[in-house]
């Protein structure tokens, strides 16, 4: 913002307290110039939140997230921290735990429409449930949902209200995971904005949370999402977002597979049965995202000669906006059940007995890890 406009302008939002900007939409405190004209002079997402109970999505990195949250653990706080079930474990907070103390923390998982309608759902709820205790966080509740669909948010504010007491809310997660629709939805059912937005300040950190007042003197707390870099959504153009973020229920695609022969996901990762006897995998990925099999010694030169063309997307232009390939190989002990997560991808459930060797190739940065199977 030039000089002038700072005279002439406030140059903090009433709302929030975050420091203004006409720039870029994307990035926290965005006005539109005409909008200096309103009373009170507020940025764009308090607009949002006040006048259309529409949350908009800021991001932060996790640094200044958990900056942001420092000091959640000597209040009373209630903690929603949305997850998508998509990108489990890519979207999962790590180190949540130190910085919420002993309150309670839900989790709500996003994107339940995504699995087949069949799946086992209490089973799905144990498997979170032990996915939290190994990665350390503690949840009091894990509510399954749809923002999409709009499933699950009563049950959700049924177990708000069970567990809130005399707390605020805090709605945390990362970005593209649904939080914007869950704050909305918050919004709707517990407050009715006639009074400000609040403002709450932090030393130190780029970004102010945002406070929704409620009826009862307690405060939805709206914080930014965080942006992971391991993450597919976050590496991928704009463009090629739908063809990495499935929209629709999910149709496993099973491969009958012999040693040394291979599967291309688009061009935006490969993976490698290099060793075992003949088995399947099944490929949990987005529909709109086509794969070609090939025999592992073709698989290099299939890329070099056809990456951007054939195996699309990223397109022949933005082939080489992604980092360099790095290769992730597995050992995959005798019947175990076990996934290959790819996060922001998918991922690849072995089904063999004999066990077998993988590999997997994707952008140098994406996070590659193997689980017990969640379906």
């Amino acid at each position: 913002m030039n000089q002038q406009h700072e005279k002439e302008h406030p140059v903090h939002c009433s709302g929030c307290g975050i420091k203004l900007q006409t720039e870029n939409k994307e990035r926290p405190g965005y006005i539109p110039e005409v909008a200096y004209e309103r009373e009170p002079v507020i940025c764009q997402r308090c607009f949002r939140i006040k006048n259309y109970n529409e949350a908009s999505s800021v991001s932060v990195d996790q640094d200044e997230f958990l900056k942001l949250l420092s000091g959640v653990g000597e209040r009373k706080a209630l903690v929603i921290h949305i997850v998508d079930l998509f990108d489990f474990e890519g979207s999962l907070i790590s180190g949540l735990q130190r910085f919420v103390g002993s309150n309670p923390v839900i989790l709500a998982v996003n994107k339940c429409d995504l699995l087949p309608k069949v799946t086992n759902w209490n089973k799905l709820r144990n498997w979170m449930q032990q996915r939290c205790k190994e990665l350390g966080l503690r949840t009091e509740q894990i509510v399954l949902c749809s923002a999409k669909r709009n499933q699950g948010f009563d049950r959700l504010l049924d177990a708000v209200n069970e567990l809130r007491g005399q707390r605020d809310i805090y709605v945390v997660g990362a970005t593209n995971v649904g939080k914007s629709t869950l704050i909305n939805r918050l919004i709707s059912d517990y407050s009715d904005l006639d009074q400000e937005l609040t403002t709450s300040r932090y030393p130190g950190t780029t970004l102010d949370l945002v406070k929704i007042p409620l009826d009862d003197g307690h405060s939805i707390v709206d914080t930014p999402g965080i942006v992971y870099p391991w993450r597919y959504s976050e590496l991928v153009e704009r463009r090629d977002l739908g063809a990495v973020m499935p929209e629709n229920p999910l149709k496993p695609a099973v491969y009958q597979l012999n040693e040394g022969q291979s599967l291309f996901f688009g061009g935006l990762g490969r993976f490698d049965f290099i060793q075992g006897e003949r088995q399947s995998f099944t490929c949990f990925i987005s529909g709109t995202l086509k794969i070609h099999r090939t025999k592992l010694e073709r698989a290099d030169s299939l890329y070099a000669e056809h990456r951007g063309e054939l195996l699309t997307p990223p397109n022949a232009d933005n082939m080489d906006k992604l980092p360099q390939w790095q290769r992730h190989e597995f050992r995959i002990a005798k019947r175990s059940r076990t996934d290959l997560f790819i996060s922001g991808l998918g991922w690849i459930k072995v089904n063999g007995e004999e066990g077998a060797v993988v590999a997997v190739h994707v952008p140098r940065g994406v996070k590659v890890l193997t689980r017990p199977s969640l379906i």
